[in-house]
């Protein structure tokens, strides 16, 4: 007879890449195969299967998150040009000029667009994590942004018509060339953003002369796997007139320059602040944010991090930058965009420009702002927007749906949690500065990465925090926040599989939470009690003081901390469970 606890319902696991995946392996045959009876759906989402399939592997996955309902996903590369070149190198029968966006992109956006599903993200509350805050009174950082292009100087309205919207260039032959495509409804928000690369150009020169000037560290944050015909030619523009121009002045000044996407390098700044930097943020609608944050803290520090926070992502609709149209301009010329046939916004463009159509789905936007609320309100948690408002006709749909949710609410006697509307900045410097007891930060895909980022890394580290994408169908897909952790991969493969430096804790909890799931679908007691004695254990092993690399120093007690590697912190937790 098997000691095994039989479950009904098959669980869709979407494996990944690099060291989360050896994590995700041992994991799954240490707490799950071993231990229980089931079914488990399994989905190879690598960077290199995506490529072969030419994307069907994404499309499985979502196709089979839809029939079952509930999965685990674990972190995959977003490959940049040069690992994209490798592959395809390996795999010489592949065209690249007729692969789907989805072999090369990253699979998280169309995951949760194909199963209409936002992301909460929110701590772990483990017991023995000191939330002592770096100190930044004094620290000597400076934000360097652009003043213009991009969201700031877009031309942004809500759509009057059901039909069309098009994006069209006219260059030197004077015929109209489609670009892209989409459908849009009445009242959705859309957006079209340029940026000069001149201006990017004369930015950059100026952002590393003064670094040099002021004999500064640089760092540069961009999200150029996610938005690479945007922020991507702004990366590659900058790069080429460093290593062309300034990276033998940078070497002899004795100064460095690092590079890191946006969301990880934020995390990493705000919660380890270096004494001296300049940080550049281009893009200037994240960049004013940053600069604003960063002055407050300067000024005022993080205070003692007692609070709880939640950031909650809207991601069904696949709006905003991480579902736009990007690209690089070919040609001198005009862009224009149309809506059902009529012409909305022209304006012109220079050889090289990067260009960016982005809109957001009404009902999508609705669904989220309700999933927002009732969240709040069954975790007693308060809400604060960030918005622009007072120039985005973009964001002034998100507003306008607020205070419909909050009627429908009313008039269902049920009482909406206490929330506030804000600036995007105030929002940010709340979150970080002036924190309530519990609170969620609704925002979209690109500052809810960053934003989720900064708070896991305060909190201990982006292993220390638990994500779940849910529907308004109720399908859940639980998964790590954190990466693949390349640099500890490639130190796994050059000891031969001895080094493995990785913190389980966040796939672990992944784990649990789907198979709390399970049990409570299919009213299995057995499978519930054993998903809440598998978090306890790990919270009792970090409570011990049995810690990975990189809480190290980060416990209540660090004098008696015992640092372990991957497989000593999956053992630990395997002996508390079974005490």
């Amino acid at each position: 007879m098997s000691t095994k606890i039989a479950v009904k319902k098959p669980l869709v696991i979407l494996h990944g890449d690099e060291m989360a995946q050896v994590a995700f392996d041992r994991i799954l045959e240490q707490f799950v195969t071993s231990r229980l009876d089931i079914n488990l759906v399994e989905i190879d989402l690598t960077a290199e299967n995506r490529l072969v399939t030419n994307g069907q592997a994404v499309r499985d996955a979502i196709e089979a998150l839809k029939l079952h309902g509930v999965g685990i996903k674990n972190a995959g590369m977003t490959v940049n040009r040069a690992q994209l070149d490798e592959l395809l190198a390996k795999h010489p029968g592949i065209n690249e000029a007729e692969l789907d966006k989805l072999a090369t992109k990253s699979p998280n956006g169309a995951i949760r667009k194909g199963i209409s599903g936002n992301i909460t993200r929110e701590d772990i509350q483990f017991r023995n994590l000191k939330k002592n805050p770096p100190n930044w009174i004094g620290r000597d950082i400076d934000v360097d942004t652009m003043e213009r292009g991009g969201n700031k100087h877009s031309y942004n309205e809500l759509s009057k018509a059901t039909g069309i919207i098009k994006l069209m260039f006219v260059g030197r032959s004077g015929d109209p060339i489609e670009l892209h495509r989409r459908k849009i409804k009445k009242d959705d928000p859309w957006l079209l953003a340029t940026n000069d690369i001149d201006d990017v150009r004369v930015w950059a020169h100026n952002f590393f002369q003064r670094a040099l000037n002021e004999k500064r560290d640089a760092y540069l944050g961009l999200k150029d796997t996610v938005i690479p015909g945007y922020d991507g030619v702004m990366k590659k523009a900058i790069e080429t007139l460093y290593y062309s121009e300034y990276a033998q002045q940078f070497k002899a000044a004795g100064i460095a320059y690092h590079y890191e996407l946006i969301d990880a390098q934020a995390a990493r700044i705000i919660a380890n602040p270096p004494a001296r930097a300049l940080w550049g943020v281009p893009d200037n609608t994240t960049g004013r944010k940053l600069f604003k944050l960063v002055n407050t803290l300067k000024k005022y520090g993080i205070p003692s991090r007692d609070s709880h926070t939640s950031i909650s992502r809207m991601s069904a609709g696949g709006g905003d930058q991480y579902g736009s149209f990007n690209m690089p301009v070919p040609e001198d010329g005009i862009i224009k965009v149309v809506v059902d046939g009529q012409e909305k916004h022209a304006r012109n463009v220079k050889h090289g420009d990067p260009i960016l159509l982005m809109s957001n789905d009404r009902n999508a936007i609705k669904d989220w702002v309700k999933q927002v609320f009732e969240d709040a309100s069954r975790n007693d948690k308060e809400v604060y927007f960030g918005l622009k408002r007072e120039y985005m006709q973009y964001d002034d749909v998100f507003s306008t749906i607020i205070v419909e949710v909050r009627k429908e609410l009313a008039q269902k006697h049920t009482a909406p949690p206490s929330f506030m509307i804000m600036r995007p900045s105030a929002q940010l410097k709340k979150m970080i500065s002036d924190p309530p007891r519990s609170a969620l930060y609704p925002a979209l895909n690109l500052d809810g990465d960053i934003y989720s980022d900064i708070s896991a890394a305060l909190g201990g580290s982006l292993a220390t925090a638990s994500s779940i994408i849910e529907s308004k169908d109720g399908t859940l897909l639980f998964e790590a926040p954190h990466g693949t952790a390349h640099d500890l991969y490639l130190r796994y493969l050059a000891s031969d599989g001895k080094e493995s430096i990785f913190n389980s804790s966040a796939l672990l909890y992944a784990v649990a939470n789907a198979l709390e799931t399970l049990g409570k679908r299919e009213a299995n007691a057995a499978l519930i009690d054993y998903s809440s004695k598998l978090k306890l254990a790990l919270i009792d092993t970090v409570g011990q003081g049995i810690i990975t690399g990189d809480l190290k120093g980060k416990t209540n007690d660090p004098a008696n901390e015992q640092v372990v590697d991957m497989r000593g912190f999956l053992d630990a937790i395997e002996g508390n469970l079974d005490r």
